[in-house]
């Protein structure tokens, strides 16, 4: 138990998966400049994570392994992304339209973020059992969601505030999310 409550959060703080691992920056800085997308975009990032973490383990270790076709992970891997993606689209634009029109380009693109294909390999690579499998990829996926919800909000105030029309937009922040990422490192220390 106590091993889980560390590595929920190592992945969640410590080794943020933006802030630390510098994955799923596309998507970091497209879709935070609005706090409500961002906040859509976290949930759909934990949803599609999570479930795509727990069916690429199972097919890993069930199918995968036994066969002796480990070399296919990575392209089995995507389809299952891929998949999840679709089924999370269709779910979004059925029962929240406006949520969809504001997620727009970006809810499709869920499938190339690196976060969600990088978290499946990285549970394959440190050989974490299903539930720790489960623990990593939620709270790695729920750190995400933190960072591009408060990044939303710094975006949203720096919109407001005196900025040199040169550095408006993605160079502030690109110096934002670095001075962001520099605070997280002093975490580093804490595990």
């Amino acid at each position: 138990m106590q091993d889980l409550i560390s590595l929920a959060f190592t992945s969640f703080l410590v080794q943020n998966i933006i802030l630390s691992q510098f994955l799923g920056i596309c998507s970091f800085l497209g879709v935070s400049n609005k706090r409500s997308k961002a906040i859509g975009m976290g949930v759909a990032v934990f949803v599609v994570i999570t479930l795509s973490s727990m069916l690429t383990w199972t097919i890993y270790y069930y199918i995968l392994v036994p066969g002796e076709i480990t070399f296919m992970r990575t392209i089995v891997f995507i389809l299952v992304i891929a998949g999840m993606v679709q089924i999370l689209e269709m779910a979004i634009k059925k029962f929240n339209k406006n949520l969809y029109s504001a997620l727009g380009v970006y809810l499709p693109l869920i499938t190339t973020n690196c976060a969600v294909l990088g978290v499946a390999i990285l549970n394959i690579q440190n050989n974490f059992t299903f539930v720790e499998t489960i623990t990593f990829s939620a709270f790695t996926s729920l750190g995400y969601t933190a960072i591009i919800v408060v990044f939303s909000y710094i975006r949203e105030q720096m919109h407001k505030a005196p900025i040199p029309e040169g550095f408006k937009g993605i160079p502030s922040g690109l110096i934002a999310a670095a001075i962001m990422s520099l605070l997280f490192k002093g975490f580093v220390g804490l595990i």
